[in-house]
């Protein structure tokens, strides 16, 4: 049975139809042909729903690349990572090709992450489209860092209250980049408040975070193993299998996500765009 088939609320929208995943986070949306433009009343329900739901999955969307552009359009301005050059599509700078294949030796997001936290402003979200999937396997697994926080203890969540943490690019990326290539490297708050709901949420992640300032090295590692392991709590996740022509929409501020690589030789096939964020808070 497909996820979306079991999903049973739906949210008081007038043109999308909504269904949650889980309690969590998640939901699929239908109603919207994302091939054809759309106007601004159903974009701005696009951007409700994620703001309510943390990650949207669309089925049988075969955008191109303008369509996708477009698509990101809805939430902001393209952010164009310089730590992924070399994987952007010729004539659009914004788009990163997401491939692999029998030929591939490691996978993007094979670990938990919120995209970018390395950058000075990381993107608001980001938007995966993949046209082809491996007959099994290839899921992308997300993790709600709003519900996270939220099961922090007062003591926990006191102690955590003003700590600033740094994101280096090269934890993520050193092994991968040409050899000199400059890498983006900034310090965030490790709770962050969301610039629309409101909300707590932690910010910190294996794939990026390194250490938090103003701590000694092994109380910092402490710390981070814990928040680390902390986030992976099925409690807080909802999980996604793909489909060709599926896209998924996600907000980086308030959630993690990791993409599960158990399909080697297969080919997992596709395109991302990033939407400009702020600094965060």
């Amino acid at each position: 049975m497909r996820q979306d088939s079991a999903a049973t609320e739906s949210r008081d929208y007038r043109r999308l139809d909504v269904r949650k995943v889980n309690p969590t986070l998640g939901a699929f949306v239908g109603g919207v042909d994302l091939t054809v433009p759309f106007d601004e009343g159903l974009a701005a329900e696009l951007r409700r729903a994620l703001a309510e739901h943390i990650v949207l999955f669309l089925r049988d969307q075969p955008v191109d690349f303008e369509a996708h552009r477009r698509l990101a359009g809805v939430f902001g301005e393209a952010h164009v990572a310089p730590s992924t050059a070399r994987w952007r599509v010729p004539g659009y700078d914004e788009i990163t090709r997401m491939h692999a294949d029998a030929a591939s030796t490691y996978v993007a997001g094979e670990d938990w992450h919120t995209d970018m936290s390395c950058d000075p402003e990381p993107p608001l979200g980001s938007i995966l489209y993949l046209h082809t999937i491996p007959p099994l396997g290839g899921d992308t697994v997300f993790s709600s860092m709003y519900a996270a926080y939220e099961a922090l203890s007062d003591r926990m969540k006191a102690q955590l209250e003003g700590l600033r943490a740094v994101h280096d690019a090269a934890r993520a990326f050193g092994g991968i980049v040409p050899a000199g290539q400059a890498l983006p490297r900034s310090s965030h708050p490790v709770v962050r408040t969301h610039p629309v709901t409101g909300r707590k949420a932690l910010y910190v992640n294996r794939s990026y975070t390194t250490h938090v300032e103003g701590l000694p090295e092994r109380e910092s590692a402490a710390l981070l193993g814990f928040l680390f392991e902390h986030v992976q709590n099925p409690m807080f996740q909802c999980r996604f299998t793909w489909s060709p022509h599926a896209i998924a929409i996600w907000d980086n501020r308030c959630s993690q996500h990791m993409a599960i690589w158990d399909y080697f030789p297969q080919v997992r096939s596709g395109y991302r765009i990033q939407v400009k964020g702020e600094t965060p808070v």
